[in-house]
């Protein structure tokens, strides 16, 4: 799949079919777009995608942005899997912000992408302050040669599958609801960095990860797998997500302590996979008070993934 990073480019396709969106989790309701999208445009078009980084949320709320479900690397492996062609990242600054419905749809999708056929869920929103919806993007098709197809809402558990109901689901630790919504477990990747190293003397070595995705729709402690990744074979192991109070630490970091393993992960990627939540974080008196509780912790964690 190619991926286009140019906010002003044109002429990317002779003819596609394209899809618009965030697509942060790649959950059903995206997917149903994505396939929708693959299986119009057959074997003569590009299929191709139109996202956002930062997601519109986050630029226009820099203090309070959602929680990200994916990377937009792994946004667009999910894309590429599904069957893309070409995906246009466009990047949400001020001047996108700014452009009229009417000026996207003949930017982006006529000179762009050669959209002849674009699929959108029902609720889609687009252009100045949200000025466009489907009526808007049907009466901008119809001037300018693209017709528009609306790809009905995906329902799960009687509620409609959203990123924000995914949010709070993992919120929730609802993480079999969560994945019944995303058609797939919740995951979440990153790289093993060096730390304190603090983990060992207590006899917890950990894996500490830098998440993809910030910020996290997930804190706490966890009964999760984890694999390098890539690697077929899921470990058991229980996590901590936050900024860990009980040693002083303030950047959110992903704490991993797979049991019975013992390697050497710094540089490595790794993927957890989240099962269960066994607690909220919290801060401990003292070293001691911490170590119990960690074992605790074990117990559980080994009980709930033996289930």
């Amino acid at each position: 799949m190619r991926v286009v990073e140019d906010n002003t480019a044109r002429g990317l396709a002779g003819s596609s079919v394209v899809t618009i969106g965030n697509f942060d989790g790649v959950h059903l309701g995206h997917q149903a777009l994505i396939w929708h999208c693959v299986a119009v445009a057959g074997e003569g078009r590009l299929a191709a995608l139109v996202t956002f980084d930062p997601l519109p949320q986050a630029f226009f709320r820099p203090h309070q942005p959602p929680a990200l479900l994916c990377s937009t690397a792994r946004k667009l492996e999910l894309a590429e899997q599904a069957g893309m062609d070409l995906a246009w990242v466009m990047r949400f600054n001020q001047e996108l912000a700014q452009m009229p419905a009417a000026d996207f749809a003949e930017k982006v999708l006529v000179a762009g992408l050669g959209a002849d056929r674009v699929v959108v869920g029902t609720d889609f929103r687009f252009g100045r302050k949200r000025e466009g919806d489907l009526s808007r993007l049907r009466e901008l098709g119809g001037a300018l040669g693209f017709a528009v197809d609306s790809v009905d809402d995906v329902s799960v558990d009687g509620h409609r599958v959203s990123s924000t109901r995914v949010r709070a689901l993992l919120a929730q630790g609802d993480f079999a609801a969560a994945e019944r919504c995303l058609g797939r477990p919740y995951t979440t990747r990153g790289t093993v960095v060096r730390g304190q190293r603090l983990g060992r003397e207590l006899g917890y070595p950990t894996a500490n990860m830098l998440p993809e995705a910030l910020p996290s729709p997930v804190s706490g402690v966890f009964a999760v797998r984890a694999r390098i990744a890539g690697a077929e074979e899921w470990r058991p192991a229980v996590a901590s997500l936050g900024v860990r109070p009980a040693v002083g630490g303030s950047e959110f970091l992903v704490e991993v302590h797979i049991f019975d393993f013992d390697a050497d992960l710094y540089g490595q990627q790794l993927e957890v996979l989240f099962v269960d939540k066994i607690r909220d974080e919290e801060d401990f008196p003292g070293m001691a008070e911490l170590v119990a509780q960690m074992q605790q912790d074990e117990q559980r964690v080994r009980a709930v993934l033996k289930d």
